[in-house]
């Protein structure tokens, strides 16, 4: 969809002062930080337009800004990051939070800018740009521009989605918003939930009684490291896990507005709101894995174009280390059997780590034809990485392995049964293999079960139903 992304909401000045803690003060029992560097950064609102910032998206903030120095400084970095800044008039000055942190860990945070106050009326330009958005993010900090009355009329008017991400101090939401995002405990600050409960069941009772008072379309409830609860209409919440567990959290700054930024983004271009939470819950906890707010001045790592391969070659070197027998086996395994699950059990009890090479889409088509894949590699790899006995997938692009497996160089090679026996082919990758030392194995199938007979049988029950309705 066309149009920008509209962030509402109170942008605040955040410095991260980072240094070192080697000594107590002589004079107060409290550590002294030596200063290493000093980093400023939009906050508030400003960090959820920052963090929406993408190639192809228009990023548009409209938030109150003071006639001062720190609300030039807010201006300037968002202006450097590609956020359209659409002000009105703070009176008295900008919000900053400043952070002082050692060793991956805040030691103090220091607050300015005073009591909020209220701010001008929205202009003409902001109120049109709300009427042509792709989708509206209210990111509310609790400061007041959310309550402003002519903003919030547009809002309610507005014909894009609406997330509304909450503040205990704020306002509800207009009535109509399409998601409201609360962690469980800003949750619990608004409905008046003791909590009572697992965490799970006290975000279904408060989501679905915050869904009531508000009259909003479904509340989306973030659990940290364990995902969102989504609370909609339906009784039965729909449970979003995160993909994987962050070892080592450096810092959550920011997770929130990840999340509900690109929830907004997801409903702008058309998502369910159940598929809108699922990407906002993976970007959420890959940006907690990249570390957060601390991570965002970080240079980046040096690109890593062949991920995949890289990480199995990782897993083989160390299993190599350890004296450790590396075991690989290859396929297109479009739909996942029992046959499958049968040759890939037996390949892993041969040692230590199984790496499944995995034919790509387009090698898939060059050996089965134009109708194949039925599933596409990302989905066939995400389901073989599931199984407990395969450690690590490379999908590979030529017809044959032989180009991962000269990169890989397994211990032992190992195919399904069917090249077993009296009179069966010899494995293309055999004389390969054996160049370094490496042996190949077949191991036992179940007969009758393949992807073909799977594809062709469901072919045939679908003629009959036809031949049968006609």
């Amino acid at each position: 969809m066309s149009g920008p992304l509209v962030v509402v909401g109170d942008a605040l000045l955040d410095r991260d002062v980072t240094g070192a803690v080697s000594r107590i003060c002589p004079d107060a029992p409290v550590p002294v930080l030596d200063e290493h560097a000093a980093t400023d950064r939009p906050g508030g609102a400003g960090l959820a337009a920052l963090l929406a910032v993408a190639p192809d998206t228009e990023v548009a903030l409209v938030t109150a800004l003071a006639d001062d120095a720190g609300g030039a400084r807010l201006a300037e970095l968002l202006g450097e990051a590609g956020v359209a800044v659409y002000p009105m008039r703070l009176p008295g000055a900008t919000a900053e939070k400043i952070r002082l942190r050692a060793g991956g860990q805040t030691l103090l945070r220091l607050d300015r800018g005073g009591e909020p106050q209220a701010p001008g009326q929205p202009s003409e330009a902001v109120l049109d740009l709300l009427s042509r958005a792709r989708a509206i993010l209210v990111s509310d900090y609790g400061r007041g521009l959310a309550r402003q009355p002519a903003l919030r009329a547009a809002l309610a008017e507005a014909s894009a989605p609406v997330v509304w991400d909450p503040h205990p101090r704020g306002p509800a939401a207009v009535a109509g918003v399409r998601l409201t995002t609360p962690n469980l405990g800003e949750l619990r600050r608004l409905t008046g939930d003791a909590g009572a409960g697992s965490g799970l069941s006290t975000a279904t009772r408060a989501g679905h009684e915050l869904r009531r008072r508000w009259r909003v379309g479904a509340v989306a409830v973030t659990m940290g490291p364990d995902g969102a609860v989504l609370c909609h209409s339906g009784s039965t919440p729909l449970v979003v896990p995160p993909p994987s567990t962050v070892a080592h959290v450096e810092d959550t700054c920011g997770a929130g507005d990840r999340f509900a930024a690109t929830a907004a983004l997801a409903l702008g271009d058309g998502a369910s709101t159940a598929e809108a939470v699922q990407a906002a819950v993976e970007a959420a906890s890959a940006y907690v894995a990249a570390g957060g707010a601390a991570g965002l001045h970080r240079a980046p790592e040096p690109s890593r174009p062949a991920e995949a391969v890289r990480s199995a070659e990782e897993l083989v070197a160390k299993v190599r280390a350890d004296g450790g027998t590396v075991v690989a086996t290859g396929g297109c395994f479009d739909i996942l059997h029992a046959g499958h699950l049968a040759t890939l059990q037996a390949a892993r009890r041969l040692g230590d780590c199984l790496v499944v090479c995995l034919n790509s889409d387009r090698s898939v088509r060059g050996l089965k034809g134009p109708e194949r894949p039925v599933h596409p590699e990302q989905d066939r790899a995400r389901l073989l990485a599931a199984l407990d006995c395969v450690d690590a997938v490379v999908v590979f692009d030529e017809p044959t392995p032989h180009q991962v497996l000269g990169r890989l160089r397994p211990d032992v090679w190992v195919k399904g049964g069917d090249y077993a026996g009296d009179g069966a082919p010899e494995l293309p990758e055999a004389e390969l293999v054996r160049r370094w030392g490496g042996r190949v194995v077949t191991v036992p199938f179940l007969a009758g079960r393949s992807t073909t007979g799977t594809i062709s049988a469901a072919r045939q029950r679908g003629l009959h139903l036809v031949k049968g309705a006609v």
